[in-house]
Formats: C-alpha cells, sequence, structure tokens
C-alpha cells in the first residue's frame, strides 16, 4: 500500500513526520536529501521511537580517529536504544529489531496514475489540494 505524506518542497530537510497507516504510527524523516520510514514503537518497551533524536553512526578504522559515517540512527527518548533508520537494526548486538519501510519520491503523475498508467493505487492522505507537476513522499507501508 502505498501512501502520500506530503509534497516535496513542503517537507523541509531535517525534520519527521508521524503518520497512522492502519492503525501503525510510522515516522518518517527526511534527512538532508534521503528519506527513512521507520515505526514508531521501540521494541524494548513501547516508547515513541521516532521522537528521538538522529545522528550518524560514529566510525573508527583506527584507535584515536572517529568519523561519522552515513548511517543515521534514531535514538528512543525513553532509555536511549539506537536504531539504524534505514534498515531498522538494533544498534547493540542481538537487541530486537524496528520495522522500516521504503520511502520514496515519485512524480505526481505517477502516483495519481499507478504503476504502467494502470488504475491508481490506493492512497490514503489528508485532504489537501493535488498538484501533480510536483514530486512527492511516498511511504510504502
Amino acid at each position: 500500500m502505498k501512501v502520500v505524506v506530503a509534497k516535496v518542497d513542503d517537507f523541509a530537510p531535517n525534520t519527521r513526520r508521524i503518520v497512522n497507516v492502519g492503525g501503525r504510527e510510522i515516522g518518517v524523516f527526511r534527512l538532508g536529501d534521503r528519506f527513512f520510514g521507520i515505526r514508531n514503537r521501540c521494541p524494548h518497551q513501547g516508547g515513541p521511537l521516532c521522537e528521538g533524536r538522529t545522528t550518524p553512526l560514529v566510525v573508527s578504522d583506527v584507535p584515536g580517529r572517529i568519523e561519522l559515517g552515513s548511517t543515521m540512527l534514531v535514538m528512543c527518548p525513553w532509555h536511549g536504544w539506537h536504531y539504524d533508520l534505514e534498515t531498522g537494526e538494533a544498534y547493540a548486538p542481538g537487541d530486537p529489531h524496528v520495522k522500516s519501510y521504503a520511502v520514496s519520491v515519485e512524480r505526481g503523475r505517477d502516483v495519481v496514475a499507478g504503476e504502467d498508467g494502470a488504475a491508481p493505487p490506493r492512497l490514503l492522505a489528508e485532504t489537501f489540494a493535488v498538484e501533480i507537476e510536483d514530486d512527492y513522499v511516498v511511504l510504502e507501508a
């Protein structure tokens, strides 16, 4: 199921939105020009995971030298558990993962027409004016 989240132009970089899809809260993040989708429920104790801070993974190839990696993490605001925004994997080995979702940017014409010009897919969206010339952030739920 595809869910239209927002027009790209209305989704500022380094922000997030929480959408309800079939009774599940899913956080959609825009970090720079990258988009991520992850369940808004920490597997540890059910905290609002998507309200937590985001940070790049810190990596080191030799002692004394650290760098910021390209992997982005979200930290649960309740107890500080970290999860990879792209895969949902827990930062700590052995901890449970969280469900992640594919997020893409699609042309408005493609969202309205569906794949290969077929009938439109079922879209869940708040009521707002749709301009099919714009790009949209689309969550695969």
